[in-house]
Formats: C-alpha cells, structure tokens, sequence
C-alpha cells in the first residue's frame, strides 16, 4: 500500500474541563493536522499535494483557525465562548472535550466524505505530541 501525508497549521485556544494539570487553564495552541491517504500500489500519484492541502484548509482550518473551541457539555466552557462571542471573536462548539485525541477522530469524520482514500489523521498539539485516528483497512 502506498500512502502520502500533508500537514496544515491553525492557531486555537481551549480548554480541558475537569483536567487536574495545567490544560485546566485557558491555553491555546499551533496545531498541526496531518492527514493521510492510502492509494494502490500501482499508482503514481494517490493524490495531488494541492488538492489535499485545499479539502484540508475548506473543511477545517477554515473553521477552527484562531478560534476558541469549546465542550457544549460543560457550563464554564459554555459561559467563556458566550463572552468570547459578544465580543466578535470565533468559537467553535463541539460536543466533546477539545483533546487532540477527540479532534483526532472529528476531523477524520469531517474530511472523509471530501478525500478519497483517507486512512488516518493526525493532531499535533506541540512539535512533539500528537493523537492518531486511523480507518482500519
């Protein structure tokens, strides 16, 4: 099997509820969101860089860059995206906690329909970690 990669960055702030560490404080973050798609062996090209970046950058960066995203299910969270909204700032509301490993596993649901071949998507929060959903074969 032959796969390629592209990565993308946007800039989001959060916060993890009911986290005991640091995380439980607004922060944000440059996230990096590397997605993977799977073509055949025979193949030259699975799929054109450029394409990629551009389903990648319509169907999230678009969205969630410098916004701040937050748990619909928790009430502080809730309360600071209200005060962010007067304001006339972004927010994204999800329905999960804001973990690498949840955006792992939205994004891929949100790209799959757009890229053919999609295998696995990766969430960087820092140069060093990241979360992985992969579509079993």
């Amino acid at each position: 099997m032959l796969t390629v990669s592209k990565s993308v960055r946007f800039d989001a702030a959060h916060i993890l509820t009911n986290h005991r560490g640091l995380c439980k404080n607004l922060h944000g973050h440059t996230y990096r969101l590397e997605t993977v798609v799977r073509g055949g062996d025979g193949e030259d090209m699975v799929i054109d860089f450029k394409d990629l970046k551009a389903a990648t950058e319509e169907t999230v960066v678009s969205r969630f860059d410098h916004a701040f995203m937050y748990n619909t299910q928790s009430a502080a969270e809730c309360e600071i995206a209200a005060l962010v909204e007067k304001h006339g700032m972004r927010t994204v509301a999800l329905p999960f906690r804001s973990t690498a490993e949840n955006l792992a596993r939205h994004f891929f649901s949100m790209l799959k329909p757009r890229i053919a071949g999609l295998c696995a998507v990766r969430v960087w929060e820092t140069a060093d970690s990241c979360a992985e959903y992969r579509e079993d074969a």
